[in-house]
């Protein structure tokens, strides 16, 4: 399946917000028996790290593998790195990745279209990552879904009510890591937001870095102290709070807002605690305004 997102994206508006809603339109499940090639002109800009966060969560929209076509963004990203081969051999390797890349006349079983332009920040509602809203929408109601049944037993876990707004939804939790977002990119955004800001009163804020050399690359841009400084805690690399790691887990009823990938109920240490995926930046601006708030107006 190619899933093309094409135009561009508005400003606060970032990977994670794209593949939400890729996983919100084609669902958890509609992926199975595919692989999803992942194109058009917002993806062609994209980083790498950015390309990564999203196939990263093809796995949750059900599909067999993501990827993204090999590119001159690739190769730049690639060159000079520890276990990549160098001079020729390197030249080599550019010349098998172009060739791999699939054909412009290539055929596919499937093709989906989505226009960047109309992609906002987004947030899940319920208990899956395709249970999901842009940040201005109202919550859906169970009959819009293909899976009703499914909806419903989201809003009881959740204890929202169908047509309200998640906008101002206060968090007890905000959590900034995962393999999903935890490449320096990600703590650029989510430190270009807590810069001269405190976390707000109660609330518990982590950072956890997706890697030691990633942690040790934040640390030379100083961005461990501004997060400090705005009253997060700022961890060593690891897998923490999305997966309920040793200590970092929900309590009760918690309401976490996180920028990790799976929301299933307990994922986070708590039969009854609730999680709410993200940005990494509209953690930050969720933590610093113990509620959740359109990262917009902060970008």
């Amino acid at each position: 399946r190619r899933i093309n997102v094409n135009g561009a994206l508005s400003q606060g508006v970032y990977a994670k917000d794209v593949i939400l809603n890729i996983i919100r339109r084609l669902g958890v499940a509609g992926g199975k028996g595919f692989a999803y090639e992942y194109g058009g002109a917002v993806v062609e800009k994209m980083s790498m790290e950015e390309r990564m966060t999203i196939c990263n969560m093809s796995i949750e929209g059900g599909a067999l593998v993501g990827y993204v076509n090999p590119d001159a963004t690739t190769f730049e990203f690639l060159k000079g790195r520890e276990f990549v081969p160098k001079g020729e051999g390197f030249d080599r390797a550019v010349a098998y990745w172009r060739s791999v890349t699939s054909d412009p006349d290539a055929r596919y079983d499937d093709v989906v279209n989505m226009d960047g332009a109309k992609v906002e920040p987004t947030v899940t509602w319920g208990i899956n990552p395709g249970q999901a809203v842009g940040i201005s929408e109202k919550l859906p109601l169970p009959e819009e879904f293909s899976d009703p049944e499914g909806a419903k037993k989201a809003y009881e876990h959740m204890g929202w009510r169908p047509g309200s707004a998640i906008l101002g939804t206060p968090i007890n939790v905000a959590f900034v890591g995962s393999c999903t977002n935890s490449r320096l990119s990600d703590l650029r955004a989510a430190a270009k937001i807590a810069k001269g800001k405190k976390v707000h009163p109660g609330i518990r804020a982590l950072v956890v870095p997706g890697s030691a050399g990633v942690k040790a690359l934040a640390e030379k841009e100083g961005l461990h102290k501004i997060f400090i400084e705005a009253g997060f805690e700022w961890r060593a690399a690891g897998c923490s709070m999305c997966l309920a790691m040793n200590p970092d887990k929900l309590q009760g009823r918690e309401i976490c807002a996180s920028s990790s990938n799976r929301n299933f109920v307990g994922r986070q240490g708590s039969p009854g605690g609730r999680t709410i995926l993200m940005s990494p930046a509209m953690v930050a601006a969720a933590a610093v305004n113990g509620k959740i708030v359109d990262v917009r107006e902060y970008a």
